[in-house]
This record gives structure tokens, C-alpha cells and sequence, in this order.
């Protein structure tokens, strides 16, 4: 017998039979060797696929075609302008008396001519045929502008992203058109009354007499800084939900920096507000503070939404119909035995 035989019938007495390398145990032989580990599966190409989908969601666009895209936006935006422009020339001589009735009323009210002066031959003309008339389109055209720069914007959205467009454009151009609404109603009527009463009765036993004279054009600057500087303030909302949107904040960092917040809201109402009065100055800040917790509410719901989560809709509804109910009985108890009575003009309760 070869020598070599011998050594593998000696091997096979001694330690049994063995198993081959592949089907041993662990995969070693009887020298200790270990067999290479099977290669990894190649990595899943779900997440890249995804990748690729977001990147298709994408407009694709070059320097020159961004240009090309902003240029076009801009034209459409001053042609819906100038549409809404026109149509309130027609109406300019109405949109007059709207605007100058604040005026007229604080006028009454302190006993003095309820006109305003024209200094200048153009003031009328520039006052009321251009101005004004462009002032209402702005508000009027709101929705068609924010439309388009939505529309320049989206091509560098995904699309889930671009499903926010109706929501955008109704909610900063509501918020805006709400802001003027609230300038004229209630800021800038309380203002402008403060404003032309404080003189009236300076010079009622001796010296000169002040009356008041308000131009028109010194008036209408007035009521536009009101009435766009409150619009846009009304924006808040708008903004801070999308800087909850894009992670800059969190609904929790707005909240514990609320302090600083309402102090900078003060300070902003101090600047916008036309009198030094303190009750003009709560007019304006007192809705900033509440539009900046509606913001926060808004960037909450989104993180909600993000989470998986829902709000208790149920329990705030429940919440607030029992806060109306017992407002609805507190009123009915005022009017049927304490003497109160309901009017259409504020506070809306008398006695």
C-alpha cells in the first residue's frame, strides 16, 4: 500500500469520519481553516428608486430659463394689475367715499366741517384716479400675484409640496385682505379719531383756536401705511408655518420664546401704530399676538401631521361650544333681568 494511503486510513481511524469543509459544522476542517463568509446581497435600490422619483417630481431648469420663467410671472402679474386697475377707475368716485368716510365720521365727531383740503391742483387727480384706484387693485389682485409667485417657485418643489399652492394662495390672501379689512374697521378709524381730537380743545378761553385741516393727499398716505403696513402683518402666520415647514423652528422653541416674541410684536405695533396712546397701541398688538399663536397652532398640526398623529378636533369643538353656550346665557341673562340690550355698533351690549 502507498505511503500516502496509509496516512489517510490512519487520519480516518483516529478522528472518525470527517466531514468536508463545506459540510462541517461552522465551516472549518479538522486543521482549523474557516471558509470565506458568503458575499453580502447587494444593497435594496428602494431608497434610490425613491430618490429618483423625487429628483422626476423636479422641473429641471437652466439660469436662462429661471430668467426667462421670472420675466413672464412679472408680466402676468402687472397684466392682472393693470386689469384690476382699470376696473376700479370706473369705480373710483365710490371708492373715495369708502375711503374718506373714516375721516368724515372722526371729523363729525369732534364737531368740525367733515371735508378735506386740496392744497395742490393735482392732489384730486393723483389722489383719486391713481392712487386710490391702485391701492384697491392690490388688495383686489392679491390672489392672481401670490398665484404667480407660487408658480415661479414651484418648479424647484416636489410634488407633494405642490399640492400646497391652493392652500398658499388662499391663506396669504386671505390673511392680507383680512388685515385691511381689520385696519379699516377698527385701527384706523380709533386712530384717526385720537388724532384729530387732540387739539380741539386747546384754545377755548384764550389764544388762537386749533382747527383741524387734513389734506387730502397727507390723509391717504396715512390710510395706505395703515392699511398695507397692517396687511402685512397679518402675514405671520403664513410665515411662521413655513419656517416650521422647512425646520428652522419647532412649535415648541416658538412657545418658550414666547416672552421675546410678544415684546418684539409691542415694539413693531409702536412703529405702525399713528397715535402714542396706549389703547391704539393694544388695538394693533392685541391681534399680531393672537395671529402669532395661530402660527404656532398651524406649525403644530404640521408636526402632527409629520408624526402620524391627529389633533383632538372633537374636545376643542366640545370646548368651545360650551364657552359659547354659557356666553349666549350670560348675554340672554343680562338682556332679560338686568336691562341690556343688543345693538349693531360696538360694544354690541348697552344698558
Amino acid at each position: 500500500m502507498p505511503q500516502d494511503e496509509q496516512d489517510k486510513q490512519s487520519v480516518s481511524e483516529n478522528t472518525g469520519a470527517l466531514l468536508p469543509a463545506y459540510d462541517h459544522p461552522g465551516g472549518a476542517d479538522v486543521h482549523g481553516y474557516q471558509e470565506p463568509p458568503p458575499p453580502p446581497p447587494p444593497p435594496s435600490d428602494k431608497k434610490d428608486d425613491e430618490d429618483d422619483e423625487e429628483e422626476e417630481g423636479m422641473l429641471r431648469m437652466s439660469f436662462l430659463d429661471h430668467l426667462e420663467e421670472l420675466r413672464s410671472r412679472i408680466i402676468k402679474a402687472i397684466v392682472g394689475l393693470v386689469v384690476c386697475y382699470a376696473g376700479c377707475l370706473v369705480f373710483a368716485g365710490k371708492l373715495w367715499e369708502i375711503v374718506s368716510e373714516p375721516a368724515a365720521a372722526a371729523l363729525r365727531a369732534i364737531g368740525a366741517e367733515p371735508d378735506l383740503a386740496q392744497l395742490a391742483p393735482m392732489d384730486g387727480f393723483l389722489v383719486v384716479y391713481f392712487k386710490l384706484p391702485l391701492l384697491a387693485a392690490v388688495f383686489i389682485a392679491s390672489p392672481w400675484i401670490l398665484w404667480q409667485v407660487w408658480a415661479f417657485v414651484a418648479p424647484g418643489l416636489y410634488k407633494n409640496e405642490r399640492k400646497m399652492a391652493a392652500p398658499f394662495v388662499l391663506s396669504t390672501a386671505g390673511l392680507f385682505i383680512a388685515g385691511g379689512c381689520f385696519a379699516y374697521f377698527v385701527a384706523f378709524r380709533f386712530g384717526l379719531a385720537f388724532l384729530l381730537g387732540i387739539g380741539i380743545n386747546f384754545g377755548t378761553t384764550q389764544g388762537a383756536k386749533i382747527k383741524p385741516v387734513v389734506s387730502i393727499v397727507d390723509y391717504f398716505d396715512l390710510f395706505v401705511n395703515v392699511m398695507l403696513g397692517i396687511g402685512v402683518t397679518f402675514e405671520l402666520p403664513v410665515l411662521i408655518f413655513f419656517l416650521t415647514m422647512l425646520r428652522v423652528v419647532t412649535p415648541g422653541f416658538l412657545i418658550e420664546h414666547s416672552r421675546y416674541a410678544i415684546l418684539g410684536i409691542t415694539i413693531i405695533a409702536a412703529f405702525i401704530t399713528p397715535t402714542p396712546d396706549i389703547v391704539n397701541l393694544l388695538i394693533f398688538a392685541v391681534p399680531m399676538i393672537l395671529l402669532y399663536f395661530i402660527g404656532v397652532f398651524a406649525g403644530y398640526l404640521l408636526v402632527l401631521s409629520r408624526e402620524g398623529r391627529r389633533f383632538p378636533w372633537h374636545i376643542v369643538a366640545m370646548i368651545l361650544g360650551g364657552i359659547a353656550l354659557v356666553g349666549a346665557g350670560v348675554t340672554w341673562a343680562m338682556v332679560r333681568f338686568y336691562g341690556f340690550k343688543l345693538v349693531q355698533a360696538w360694544p354690541y351690549l348697552v344698558k
